[in-house]
């Protein structure tokens, strides 16, 4: 694999420099650019066109989410920008994930995270694969599972319209069985193999078939794209 080419949009001053530092030590990671605000983070990203995109929320003039929905927009005009977003930011919300994940991001990272963690969110990123924080994805679980009286319609619709119209073809022609999704929560809560046979009272080898049967149902090459798709879809509601 060859070199991460990064850009950082992010407005605080002392987190953007604190990141270029930390990503500049790490071995085949180059940032090529930044940015302290959506407009400017737009041009970098047109113009750089970057491997992966490091992008905030909470931006001044835009949040990320709208600068990630407009710049996909971008992309589909411009075949030669095939730059990854990732989201990173202190936002743990429901609404901010699955906001996120329908606008077009591919990852979504705490800010707390590691430096070993955000490498490694990175190269999955780069290489095709959706990343998201295990502590994302035990909180979207948690909410979705037990429905706020005030959560919104809006935010539903968020989610179901995150997911591309073929996946949405997939989910209808081959859907999930209850055993299947019972499995996919687990596997969204981050819960292994092991696991997950030990509480759903079964052995590791069936929980190994439901997995196999989850990602080819799903067409994700691994675990973690199966529960983003989860979450986008709203599979695991």
């Amino acid at each position: 694999m060859g070199e991460i080419n990064v850009a950082l949009i992010e407005d605080h001053d002392l987190t953007r420099v604190g990141l270029r530092t930390a990503l500049q030590r790490q071995e085949g990671i180059q940032v090529v650019g930044e940015a302290a605000n959506a407009t400017q983070g737009l041009k970098l990203l047109e113009s750089a066109k970057p491997d992966v995109a490091i992008v905030d929320i909470g931006l001044p003039d835009m949040d990320g989410i709208q600068l990630t929905r407009q710049f996909r927009q971008f992309q589909a005009e411009h075949e030669d920008c095939p730059t990854k977003v990732l989201i990173l930011t202190m936002h743990d919300s429901e609404d901010s994930v699955l906001a996120a994940f329908a606008a077009g991001a591919d990852s979504y990272c705490m800010k707390d995270i590691s430096i070993d963690r955000l490498r490694e969110a990175l190269q999955a990123t780069h290489e095709g694969n959706s990343w998201i924080d295990p502590a994302i994805a035990s909180i979207v679980l948690r909410q979705v599972r037990v429905p706020s009286k005030s959560q919104s319609i809006e935010s539903k619709t968020v989610a179901i319209q995150g997911v591309e119209p073929e996946y949405e073809q997939l989910i209808e022609t081959a859907p999930l069985t209850e055993r299947e999704l019972e499995v996919l929560e687990l596997i969204v809560a981050g819960c292994s193999n092991a696991a997950i046979a030990e509480k759903l009272y079964i052995t590791v080898g069936t929980v190994k078939t439901h997995v196999r049967n989850i990602l080819n149902k799903l067409c994700a090459d691994d675990r973690t794209q199966a529960a983003v798709l989860a979450l986008r879809s709203g599979l695991i509601g």
